[in-house]
């Protein structure tokens, strides 16, 4: 970083530092991974900072930082805080690596919903020397395993035996309803699957409710067409329709019997008519 963007940051009021740093370490801020002049950095989508300051953690802040009442108002503020650059806007390239990108600042800054911004801040600093601290502290755990006392080797040894049972008895679950569901399948169809929702993006409880249930497809959702929904609304008018039916029938036959023939119309003339339509539709769709 810089000592012109260290200065920017530091001359920041302390609201606009307050809601950085909610974007930044509290807002669970959607952020991909990119390449700025070989360097990894994280950069997000504006509509996304737009919808964590909309967001009630952002409303529980209180008077600390400005309070927004719609998007725009979050556009505005959000676009004041590209100044002091804990955020500017860039294009992104071809890709480097899986999910990594190459990202370049563009010169013109402004905050829109469907661009994207890269962090030039990086998160909280306490937090990362914690994380630090925590893993250095499992490493150092595990290599002096054989100098734990007994006891606690042994509840170690306990609990990962536990674990090793819950996946087993898992996968010995999953073995178990398939085995089921080919067996019913031939004998009773449609078959029935133990646990249907066992595999459901549902709570951990719910993966287990119903015990059984049967292998039917949900149903699908019809499409009503344009004209039976036309038919459904005209309905009431059928009879009025239907008496005079009769009556406008007999007057057409009579005037068809008294006009004149009239001259069929050239080809030239259709074709020239179809184009100059297709012409006009074309002008509209654009």
């Amino acid at each position: 970083m810089s000592l012109n963007m260290r200065d920017n940051h530091a001359k920041a009021p302390p609201e606009a530092k307050r809601v950085v740093d909610f974007l930044r370490n509290k807002a669970q801020l959607k952020t991909r991974t990119g390449a700025l002049n070989g360097k990894r950095v994280d950069y997000f989508k504006g509509k996304s900072a737009i919808k964590a300051l909309r967001s009630p953690a952002y409303a529980k802040l209180g008077p600390k930082v400005p309070q927004v009442a719609d998007d725009d108002a979050a556009q505005q503020l959000l676009h004041s805080l590209i100044p002091h650059t804990f955020f500017l806007r860039i294009q992104r390239g071809p890709t480097i690596s899986s999910g990594v990108k190459a990202v370049q600042i563009v010169p013109q800054q402004l905050f829109a919903p469907d661009e994207h911004y890269v962090w030039l801040v990086d998160p909280n600093p306490i937090r990362q020397l914690a994380l630090a601290v925590a893993m250095v502290a499992v490493v150092l755990a595990g290599v002096m395993f054989p100098l734990w006392p007994v006891k606690m080797r042994i509840g170690v040894w306990y609990l990962s035996v536990a674990v090793l049972g819950l996946i087993a008895a898992f996968f010995g679950l999953a073995i178990v309803r398939l085995v089921l569901w080919l067996v019913t399948k031939v004998v009773a169809r449609p078959g029935i699957w133990l646990f249907p929702n066992l595999f459901a993006d549902v709570g951990f409880v719910d993966s287990f409710i119903p015990t059984w249930g049967w292998d039917v497809p949900p149903p699908k959702k019809s499409k009503k067409s344009k004209d039976g929904v036309a038919a459904g609304a005209g309905g009431g008018d059928g009879d009025k329709r239907s008496k005079k039916g009769s009556s406008s029938k007999r007057r057409d036959a009579a005037a068809q019997a008294q006009a004149p023939a009239r001259a069929p119309v050239e080809a030239g003339e259709g074709a020239r008519i179809t184009e100059l339509v297709e012409g006009d539709e074309d002008e509209d769709d654009e």
